[in-house]
């Protein structure tokens, strides 16, 4: 990813550890192919699609679909990442019906590389797993006219707002992009969204989350996919990880 000025203003101001990764490298990993999921498709609950199952999980990210789904697929995505916003758009819907067959989960992992990350991170989160991968998606496909807006930011604003107390440097950085008043377009009342933002337990929690999955999985870049606890090679599009799942017996 082409780092723009206000993200970079940000990185050399961050005050919270973060793993600065690239956008689109990947790891190497063993094991492709292998006939994990293949057979008959699982019924979902009743008056439900497994894609309508989803759930928090330890790792802080959120899962949809079968929880004893033969095929677990983990997705360590950057908000701020074009690579991840293109696959979401192409992989949405394919993943989707994939899901209801019972035979896979799809978790959505955030992976923080700057400090915009986290916060669209911490507001994703906010209205729980119900909500989360619509909007997800639609946080993705703002990504355009959310970094118009931080171009547009004077990078001194964007560092002092770093330098503010933990609970109040996400909800100031979110309101000078126009973050608040997207999601309180979509769902999410404008105090319950500060309130997110200013969660730093949450923010901790996440920060922490991203770094242990960058060490156990060599995490170099996002999108960087997981299947059943190993790396899946070369998968930066949703073309190269369906040939995987479609591997896979998917």
């Amino acid at each position: 990813m082409t780092v723009t000025k206000p993200l970079a203003a940000l990185g050399a101001a961050l005050l919270l550890s973060l793993s600065l990764s690239a956008c689109g490298d990947k790891k190497d990993a063993a094991a492709e192919g292998e006939k994990i999921a293949a057979g008959q498709d699982v019924p979902p609950p009743a008056g439900k699609q497994w894609s309508d199952v989803v759930a928090d999980t330890p790792e802080m990210g959120v899962v949809m679909g079968n929880p004893n789904a033969p095929a677990k697929l983990v997705e360590y995505a950057s908000y701020t990442c074009p690579h991840c916003r293109d696959f979401t758009a192409q992989a949405a819907e394919p993943l989707r019906k994939m899901v209801n067959s019972g035979r896979l989960s799809y978790e959505f992992r955030s992976f923080l590389r700057d400090p915009y990350d986290l916060t669209m991170a911490l507001l994703a989160k906010c209205g729980g797993a119900e909500p989360f991968f619509p909007l997800t998606e639609q946080l993705f496909a703002n990504q355009e006219n959310f970094f118009t807006k931080a171009q547009a930011l004077d990078p001194k604003a964007a560092e002092a707002a770093l330098k503010q107390a933990p609970n109040q440097r996400f909800v100031t950085l979110a309101g000078m992009t126009g973050l608040v008043d997207f999601v309180k377009q979509r769902g999410i009342p404008e105090a319950q969204a500060k309130q997110c933002l200013a969660d730093s337990k949450m923010a901790d929690g996440l920060v922490a989350k991203a770094q242990e999955g960058a060490k156990q999985f060599e995490i170099s870049g996002t999108p960087t996919f997981v299947l059943n606890g190993k790396v899946v090679e070369d998968t930066a599009s949703w073309e190269l990880l369906r040939t995987k799942l479609t591997e896979a017996g998917l």
